[in-house]
């Protein structure tokens, strides 16, 4: 996760139209992605069209043909979130049908997805999030086979009683406690697949806690992979055509959480850190 440092500008993903431009690729009007960050305007140098790991904030890609999907599905189900799902679970996890796939953060953009798709390739999916409310929309609208509260205090009883035949997969984006949690009920030569680790974002201690048990890794042979979704750079049109190809076609439900203001970012940020919204977190300016 790239760092912020004191006085930058936050970084943050951004879909934004050229007012002025001296690059032929990149016309007046267009509509670009980018990691411009919290602004209203940016002036850029782009080093080249695609990603710049060196240096997030020249990265720029014109937007493909959505169509006519919102602009804004280019921040997630139809961009980064969307793709770190779809790569995240087909490549890494390689789910068969009739697995049992756990996907934490689950009513989130990533994870919501994930569980859809998981269910796509007929496995059993299990969903993790903050509320009963939101446990609720994983099973009625999203189609989950079961969701549950991570903050129940019987959570691993509770689990021990619905999955008494375990969990082969496990898509996680928070660590921490839950994942200790889900690694118990893990079936032998178990896949992980590590796409975030949401529950130590904020802590502040110099090295944080290991958020998985080792033991537990060790017994049951577990894989783990942690990855960033731009190693599939050179797949990335595949993932957004298929993601577009399955909303098309209903089999994908998104959700987006929607702020107005550029006043209203970091309270919109805070919301998505503190697993409030449903779907991606986007702001209007």
């Amino acid at each position: 996760m790239e760092e912020s440092k004191v006085g930058s500008v936050i970084l943050g993903d951004q879909i934004a139209r050229v007012l002025k431009s001296a690059n032929y690729k990149y016309p007046e009007g267009s509509i670009v992605f980018g990691k411009f960050g919290w602004t209203t305007h940016t002036i850029l140098k782009p080093h080249d069209e695609g990603w710049n790991h060196q240096n997030p904030l020249h990265s720029i890609y014109l937007l493909p043909d959505l169509k006519k999907k919102p602009i804004s599905y280019a921040l997630g189900v139809l961009g980064i979130p969307g793709n770190t799902a779809y790569f995240g679970l087909l490549d890494i996890l390689k789910p068969k049908p009739r697995e049992t796939v756990a996907v934490s953060a689950a009513a989130g953009c990533v994870g919501s997805l994930v569980g859809q798709i998981a269910k796509i390739k007929e496995c059993k999916v299990v969903g993790f999030t903050s509320s009963q409310e939101k446990c609720e929309y994983l099973v009625r609208v999203l189609g989950f086979d079961y969701a549950f509260n991570y903050n129940s205090s019987d959570l691993s009883q509770q689990l021990k009683t619905t999955l008494p035949n375990g969990i082969d997969c496990y898509f996680d984006s928070v660590g921490g406690k839950l994942t200790n949690t889900i690694l118990e009920h893990m079936n032998h030569f178990g896949r992980i697949a590590v796409g975030g680790c949401i529950s130590l974002y904020n802590n502040c201690a110099e090295s944080a806690i290991a958020p998985i048990t080792h033991p537990k890794l060790l017994s049951k042979e577990l894989k783990v992979e942690g990855f960033n979704v731009h190693r599939w750079n050179k797949s990335w049109a595949d993932g957004i055509q298929q993601n577009l190809d399955w909303l098309r076609e209903g089999k994908l439900i998104y959700n987006e959480t929607i702020s107005l203001g550029f006043e209203n970012i970091p309270k919109a940020f805070i919301d998505m850190m503190n697993d409030e919204n449903i779907g991606e977190s986007i702001v209007k300016v």
